[in-house]
């Protein structure tokens, strides 16, 4: 249950929690600080999440925020392939998984013959269904399932909904989506051991939503995957810590003591844009975690 499997004979222990941290080789992330001029800054930046802690790096060649407008698979493939290529000619930096942050098979599966040993899809398949799927069935990539309502594109900052996006319980809605997904992949053979999943924080979710997510991942971890937490820098972030707008730079400790709290909710890996302050708070967090003791060896009757 705690193993996310991973292309290249690599495996994740998610036991305790660990730390992915984001690479954006974009123009317009929503957060300024994080974006990735070119090929050597985005070495230097994984080079830095390693030394900080950081378990996994997400490469990124599209902004996702709301109201951004979608990049072309080629140019997604321009901005992250030469990263990821360069990463792994770095044996220095070998302890490192990738995975690419993309909706597109066709930009999956360019990151993953230049290295990359899983994809994370945000659209939660939407945007290249039978594509992905087959992609993931020819191979043996991780996968991050998402559950997403909208395209980013037709989405709002999560405190700016004039009224908050229907459902009818988005805990129990988010849930069954991961749950009807996963079982799908499975019956294609992309073993569950393969799949985390994601709730889609910020997401076509509104504050309130949010939260009620992060209390209640107890129950969308009960379906049997790690789950990701997916908040940092955050619009709602902001808006629960200040009670107000606010600016990405400001949303650090917010971001730590929420993902402090989703650690103790049942999350266990942290895509975030700080590697190291995050590292030293979940670390110490950790302490606080049930123990998993290891079931009673049973002795043979004599």
């Amino acid at each position: 249950m705690a193993e996310w499997r991973l292309a290249n004979s690599r495996v994740l222990d998610l036991h305790s929690p660990a730390i992915m941290a984001i690479l954006n080789c974009t123009p317009d992330s929503f957060y300024g600080e994080s974006r990735l001029e070119d090929v050597p800054a985005a070495v230097e930046a994984a080079r830095s999440a390693l030394h900080e802690g950081a378990r996994i790096i997400d490469i990124g060649g599209e902004s996702t925020r709301p109201g951004s407008t979608a990049v072309g698979e080629a140019e997604q493939i321009r901005r992250t392939v030469p990263v990821i290529e360069a990463i792994r000619a770095r044996r220095d930096l070998d302890a490192l998984a990738i995975s690419i942050d993309t909706t597109r098979a066709a930009v999956a599966r360019a990151a993953l013959d230049a290295g990359a040993d899983a994809v994370n899809d945000v659209s939660g398949l939407a945007d290249d269904r039978d594509e992905m799927v087959a992609l993931l069935e020819a191979g043996n990539a991780g996968y991050i399932l998402m559950h997403r309502l909208k395209q980013p594109a037709n989405d709002s900052y999560s405190d700016r909904y004039s009224a908050a996006p229907a459902y009818s319980d988005v805990v129990l809605d988010v849930k069954s989506f991961l749950e009807q997904t996963l079982a799908a992949l499975a019956s294609r053979g992309i073993e569950p051991a393969r799949v985390l999943l994601d709730p889609g924080l910020g997401f076509g979710k509104s504050v309130e939503q949010n939260l009620d997510l992060i209390r209640r991942t107890g129950e969308i971890a009960a379906i049997g995957r790690p789950i990701l937490s997916g908040l940092s820098r955050k619009s709602f972030v902001g808006r629960v810590a200040f009670g107000r707008d606010s600016d990405p730079v400001e949303r650090l400790e917010g971001t730590i003591a929420l993902s402090v709290l989703h650690l103790l909710h049942g999350a266990r890996l942290f895509r975030v844009h700080d590697a190291a302050a995050c590292a030293s708070a979940l670390r110490a967090s950790s302490a606080f975690l049930p123990v998993n003791l290891p079931p009673p060896r049973r002795h043979p009757r004599r």
